[in-house]
């Protein structure tokens, strides 16, 4: 693949600036369209979907941003000279072809590609058949900015393909694929990941928790909750089920207390069994698999656990591996729980909702990895890199 130079590459991303200002009016055109045609009951996927003159600033914002980055590619991780006089520099390379697959949200065809795009990647993008309109005029931006600089609109490709069309190109792709991100649900995750013959880089899923320990603080304890559930429902780093420990010495006026203050943030509750003479709701986790759950909507569950240890288990059974939280003034059980709990990202006393590229200075940020390879957590521009050994001699041979 063709190492383009810094410069071009920020000319690209400069004409990409103006593009999306000079056809805004086309694009929020094309994504009424797409409104206009949804069909379904799935508010965060319409939620996703939505583009207005605040989502395409947002667009502008992240192309200006990963434009005044520094380029990736080419920093040297380390440098050595061996006994036998070779010398061995190991730096950052692009991995190739990028594949991102993606359903609903079409500002993913500027921040996604854009990232990928400055770490000097190809990129195939996979849109969702809601977004198409959207999505198409969005390629246009980024066509005629490759073409204002002579380059080949093969940089950012924009694939057409059914569910049967898709599995086929993930068996048997045409071209050289490297590697894949699949962004969305677990329907999408799972298809991916049985179809792909290249890497897949899983992301997305939350089914995130917190943890409320027997001395945590209501204070801190209800506004922390309400924000990782409500502040954004389509979110993967949204909560969906509360833990509430027995040993807590006011124990039922806790579980009360944050059932009415989400239900009075129009949050449906669910209980586990055990609490289902104290709470109001009238819903019963019946059955173990709501607790494997990504909500994406306005519900949540509300469960018990007793101590901390037992906390920590039932996270790293149930969770998705995305953010989770533990509500305590004990520094050293949350210096326990943070360590031991398997995820991206903990938290201590604070919401999962900042789980994300721009809120942990990441930057904007190709997805939040829940792989332990090569990545975990936001995937901004420094990791959309792979590597490559650079050996110099003088003639040397093994013996």
């Amino acid at each position: 693949m063709k190492l383009l130079k810094e410069e071009t590459k920020n000319k690209v991303l400069q004409s990409m600036m103006d593009q999306l200002e000079k056809r805004k009016d086309r694009i929020l055109a094309a994504n009424k369209q797409d409104l206009d045609d949804f069909s379904g009951d799935d508010q965060a996927l319409y939620d996703r979907l939505i583009v207005d003159d605040a989502k395409i600033k947002d667009m502008i914002r992240a192309v200006r941003e990963i434009k005044n980055q520094e380029d990736p590619v080419g920093k040297v991780i380390s440098d050595d000279t061996l006994e036998n006089g070779l010398k061995i520099t190991n730096k950052t390379a692009p991995f190739g072809t990028i594949m991102i697959i993606y359903e609903s949200r079409p500002d993913v065809t500027i921040e996604a590609a854009v990232l990928a795009f400055k770490a000097n990647n190809k990129i195939l993008l996979k849109g969702g058949k809601e977004a198409h309109n959207s999505n198409e005029e969005l390629v246009k931006c980024w066509h005629q900015a490759l073409e204002d600089n002579g380059l080949s609109a093969d940089w950012i490709q924009y694939l057409k393909m059914d569910r049967a069309t898709t599995q086929e190109f993930l068996k048997n792709p045409d071209q050289p694929l490297d590697l894949i991100v699949p962004r969305g649900g677990e329907r999408l995750i799972e298809f991916v990941k049985q179809h792909a013959k290249c890497a897949v880089l899983i992301s997305g899923r939350g089914n995130n928790f917190a943890y409320v320990a027997p001395d945590a603080d209501m204070k801190k304890v209800l506004p922390v909750i309400v924000n990782a559930k409500t502040d954004k429902i389509s979110g993967c780093n949204a909560l969906d089920k509360v833990y509430v420990d027995t040993n807590h010495p006011d124990f039922e006026n806790v579980c009360r207390t944050i059932e009415k203050e989400l239900v009075d943030h129009d949050v449906e509750i669910i209980a586990s069994k055990d609490l289902m003479n104290i709470l109001e709701t009238k819903q019963e986790v019946d059955d173990e698999q709501v607790w494997y759950q990504e909500f994406l909507a306005r519900k949540a569950a509300i469960g018990t656990v007793n101590g901390l240890e037992d906390a920590i288990e039932k996270i790293n059974k149930y969770s998705g591996g995305h953010s989770n939280i533990i509500l305590t003034e004990n520094t050293e059980d949350a210096a326990t729980f943070m360590e031991q709990i398997d995820s991206a990202a903990v938290y201590h006393n604070a919401s999962t909702r900042f789980t994300d590229g721009g809120q942990m200075g990441v930057g904007a940020e190709l997805a939040i990895s829940t792989d332990k390879l090569h990545h975990r957590g936001p995937l901004g521009l420094k990791q959309l890199v792979t590597n490559k050994y650079f050996v110099s001699g003088t003639g040397q041979i093994r013996e």
